[in-house]
């Protein structure tokens, strides 16, 4: 370990090469390439971490067949500081408070960044171990006690640009003349010399806006929860289907926010009492090109506004990637290649639904097919589908849609929902004229959409003539291929899990651990697991009006039907996932 005897000495390119080289770690190759290679100014600006990272060299001794990148410097450099290394996670930062603590001009000049506040004591990453003489004076500004890590540089950067920008257009436009403190639907607060909130097209409500959409894009959030509460305002993501929550907002700014967005949406800004739907079109960070799906609810204090975030690329997708493979992918190839019919796919909301029929849709909208949609809203434009958006208010309903589309010489009709029974009275005529028509049910399993369609009130005789097959579907975590790790199967919860079948245990199983990839959670991206029930000749005299489907459901499983515990079951025995993570999501089905 490295003795420090002198303050505020600066990491510098040239010794930390030879450290790097005294230690065997580099070579005397490399070490010359990079130190007698010409620097521009901006990389001669660079933190000297950042610069050796980026020459991509391949460490020797310890680090050998190793690329010694930036996160391998830092551990580095950290085992000789005798340092704890901190990993910067944007979402369990309380931005308001770490900015509050010094200056962005403060934290710039010593390389730093104030990473967490607790009680008397404060967390400052920094990038330069060897300096520490800010210590004393911001201890006497805060009388707290400061607590140095050791953190990645070029996240000190981003993050302190990021923070510091953010916090200074909410102090902007919280200062706004005539920024008001609350209005909401059901408690109102008046206050006395005080206007609306700030205006939508401020400069400072754009840079949060556009702020916050890249935030969600960069940490893989397939939602965003505008919530506005009694005193402040509550940001949300979901990632991987779990909500985490990112910022707490002044409510004014959030009501100023959610006009903006309601504007790019192009939904009445006015209009604060009734639900709203809209759509926007904008750019990733690697300029993808991605669709946003606006919801508006009003409550107790204010509009809450939610954003679905769709990723085009789902649509490029195939089965595989979907996690529907084997029997499973087979058995729905044939229930949607029919000529006519009905095909359900079920499920609660969130559960992928919309993926599986876009993903299945764009396999059949060939040049010699017409595939038509009746969707409410529509989810993707998609230019392979004539798409057709529900308004209740010119009587255009689901029922009305289809009724029409089968006018349109259509081959494939896609629902968005079968709700009601005029719905349901439609898509069944469809099916019986000739035409393939695919719907999603709100039921907990396969068999139970019969159950639904009879409550609806669609008849036994007419579910027998048209039914093709039900999907039911959930998405499971997948397990972080980073950091998983081997443990010791549960033999009882495995049984619980495959049950009513006899399933021999994997030779291994794997829980999610936790790394800088997956956040710390154990997971990284989500795969369906699939319940398919094709209504093969055998099964469609079970279906019958007194609604009794106990014994269709014993006789699918005898002709291949798997619940969707035990389509999780395989997911964990390929390693993909855990036992917990597919007993949360997956309904117990089994008897």
């Amino acid at each position: 370990m490295v003795e420090v005897t002198v303050q505020d000495r600066r990491l510098e390119l040239r010794p930390l090469l030879a450290e790097l080289q005294g230690q065997g770690l580099l070579s005397q190759e490399c070490v010359n390439l990079v130190s007698g290679s010409t620097r521009s100014r901006e990389e001669a600006l660079q933190h000297p971490l950042i610069y050796i990272a980026k020459q991509q060299l391949e460490g020797c001794g310890d680090m050998s067949g190793r690329v010694l990148d930036l996160d391998r410097l830092t551990h580095w450099l950290a085992e000789q500081t005798g340092m704890p290394v901190v990993h910067i996670d944007p979402l369990k930062i309380q931005v308001s408070a770490v900015t509050e603590v010094m200056s962005f001009a403060f934290a710039k000049r010593h390389g730093i960044l104030c990473v967490d506040v607790l009680g008397d004591e404060l967390v400052i990453a920094t990038e330069e171990p060897y300096a520490s003489s800010w210590v004393e004076g911001l201890e006497q500004v805060t009388r707290k006690t400061v607590r140095r890590v050791l953190a990645n540089p070029a996240d000190i950067h981003k993050y302190r640009m990021e923070f510091y920008t953010l916090a200074r257009s909410i102090s902007g436009a919280d200062k706004q003349p005539g920024a008001s403190s609350v209005v909401t639907n059901v408690e109102q607060l008046m206050e006395l010399g005080k206007a609306a909130s700030p205006d939508a097209q401020d400069q400072h409500i754009v840079a949060i806006v556009d702020w916050l959409l890249q935030y969600a894009f960069e940490q893989r959030a397939s939602d965003i929860h505008i919530e506005p509460r009694r005193e402040k305002g509550k940001i949300r993501f979901r990632i991987d289907g779990v909500l985490h929550l990112v910022y707490e907002m002044p409510l004014q700014i959030m009501i100023a926010m959610t006009s903006r967005l309601k504007v790019l949406g192009r939904m009445n800004v006015a209009e604060k009492r009734k639900p709203q739907d809209g759509r926007i079109k904008t750019m990733s960070p690697d300029n993808g090109e991605v669709e946003l799906r606006l919801s508006t609810l009003p409550t107790a204090f204010g509009e809450k506004l939610v954003m679905r975030i769709f990723d085009p690329d789902v649509l490029l997708r195939n089965f595989a990637e979907l996690g529907l493979v084997g029997e499973d992918s087979k058995r729905w190839q044939q229930m949607v290649e029919r000529p006519h019919g009905i095909v359900l796919v079920t499920g609660p909301t969130g559960s992928g639904k919309t993926t599986t029929l876009y993903s299945s849709l764009k396999q059949l909208a060939t040049e010699s097919v017409n595939v038509s949609t009746v969707e409410d809203p529509i989810e993707m434009v998609v230019d392979n589908f004539n798409q057709t958006q529900v308004h209740h208010k010119i009587d255009l309903d689901f029922a009305a849609g289809i009724r029409t589309l089968m006018r349109q010489d259509p081959d494939i009709i896609m629902v968005g929902e079968i709700r009601d029974r005029e719905t349901a009275d439609m898509a069944t005529q469809a099916a019986l004229t000739g035409h393939l028509v695919i719907s999603t049910l709100h039921t907990n399993d396969a068999p139970t959409a019969i159950t639904r369609l009879l409550d609806i009130g669609v008849p036994a005789h007419l579910i027998r003539a048209t039914l093709n097959g039900v999907m039911a579907q959930r998405l499971v975590r997948t397990l972080c291929p980073h950091c998983k790790e081997t443990t010791e199967l549960e033999q009882d919860a495995w049984q619980q899990l495959v049950r009513p079948w006899k399933v021999a245990p994997p030779k291994a199983v794997y829980r999610p651990v936790g790394c800088l990839e997956c956040r710390g959670t154990g997971y990284l991206g989500r795969q369906g697991i699939y319940e398919i029930l094709p209504l093969s000749d055998s099964l469609r005299p079970l279906v019958k009006d007194d609604g009794d489907i106990e014994h269709l459901r014993v006789q699918a499983m005898k002709e291949g039907m798997r619940t969707l515990r035990l389509s999780g079951a395989q997911k964990v025995a390929a390693g993909l996932t855990s036992i917990t993570e597919v007993m949360r999501v997956a309904p117990d089905s089994g008897k």
